[in-house]
């Protein structure tokens, strides 16, 4: 009996701020509905919520920088401005209090959301990932490492062709990064490798073909795409 080998496609890469140094990424976990206004915007109720996760796969990684079509099935592309948080050391049960030592590092992100898609199942009770999970879907900036910054109270931007269509701080979450990294190990085993964004601010919007964007977060690398 013959057996068929597949062949995996490689694993996808981050870059960090130095040069030549690229970080394996093992999957892409996205807490929903942090900051308050945002949260409202969205229909939520940011006082009675706990944080709620859903994932993108690695293959939804586009390196900031990139040109990417407009992706198919939808006539409503938005962006979304994050703090992405790497992890270097994994765990179960992490304690809030060692939480920020299992970082490696951060990084300005773009969760692009086909929103259409996302109203369609919120209306009929049916899952998000086609409208969160789909190909070239993340764009995230180099990594900086975690001890070479300071993203407690970052000013986060998301600007379309220079206007800005977002800005809030970091020091808005609901939940801090502490708190997410402990709230998701409860959950699942944090792993090497593994890149949590940590929520948008209101303010998320429409993108257009032609249309560049970029998002800041304090003096991280932005985070920048273009739709072709």
């Amino acid at each position: 009996m013959a057996i068929l080998e597949l062949r995996a496609p490689p694993t996808p890469t981050l870059r960090s701020i130095d040069p030549d140094t690229y970080l394996g990424l093992h999957r892409i976990i996205c807490v929903g509905r942090n900051y308050g206004a945002h949260a409202r915007e969205m229909g939520g109720n940011p006082d009675v919520e706990p944080p709620f996760f859903f994932m993108k796969p690695p293959s939804a990684l586009v390196q900031s920088g990139a040109t990417i079509p407009y992706p198919p099935a939808t006539a409503l592309l938005h962006f979304e401005a994050e703090l992405a948080v790497l992890i270097g050391r994994g765990g179960v049960e992490i304690d809030p209090d060692d939480a920020l030592g299992h970082v490696w590092g951060y990084a300005a992100a773009n969760d692009l959301t086909r929103r259409d898609l996302q109203n369609d199942a919120k209306e009929q009770g049916r899952p998000w990932d086609m409208a969160k999970g789909f190909d070239r879907s993340c764009v995230v900036g180099a990594v900086t490492p975690a001890a070479r910054v300071d993203v407690a109270d970052a000013a986060i931007r998301c600007f379309v062709d220079h206007e800005v269509r977002q800005a809030a701080s970091t020091a808005d979450m609901i939940w801090p990064v502490a708190d997410i990294i402990t709230h998701l190990s409860r959950l699942i085993e944090v792993q090497p490798g593994d890149l949590i964004l940590t929520g948008t601010p209101a303010g998320v919007g429409a993108l257009r073909t032609g249309q560049t964007c970029k998002v800041t977060v304090g003096d991280l690398d932005p985070a920048v795409v273009t739709i072709g």
